[in-house]
């Protein structure tokens, strides 16, 4: 991990807990790690908002319990300001690879970490 503090600490677990079937199901606690901010700019090109992707997630790969999962690895993570965090960190979901980024927003009321901005990009096949 870049600079190992409890803010990258926290941003981390919060980007593993959205690869959780049982997260990405549940409106109420996807809710709580998305910031109502968000933005998504998906592995396929396509922007997502908050609206969209709360709507969505739970037909979205990787929220079936019995389905494939997330390999996430490389995770590396850098304190920009007080109060936000940049991951960045690979896939690999049923074969297929994807470099990604996210920004985590600490809220000032909870003090609770959600993803602000997340970019997937896919690594071709021959990409090793």
């Amino acid at each position: 991990m870049g600079q190992d503090t409890d803010e990258v600490s926290e941003a981390v677990a919060g980007e593993l807990r959205l690869m959780e079937p049982g997260v990405r199901v549940s409106r109420s606690l996807a809710i709580q790690l998305l910031d109502p901010d968000f933005v998504e700019v998906g592995a396929s090109g396509r922007r997502w908002t908050y609206t969209e992707m709360l709507a969505e997630l739970p037909e979205l790969c990787g929220a079936a319990e019995d389905g494939p999962r997330y390999e996430p690895s490389n995770f590396s993570g850098v304190l920009l300001a007080p109060g936000l965090v940049h991951l960045t960190y690979e896939t690999v979901f049923d074969g297929n690879r994807a470099r990604r980024s996210s920004l985590w927003r600490k809220q000032d009321a909870s003090g609770t970490w959600q993803m602000y901005y997340h970019q997937a990009t896919p690594i071709p096949p021959d990409d090793m």
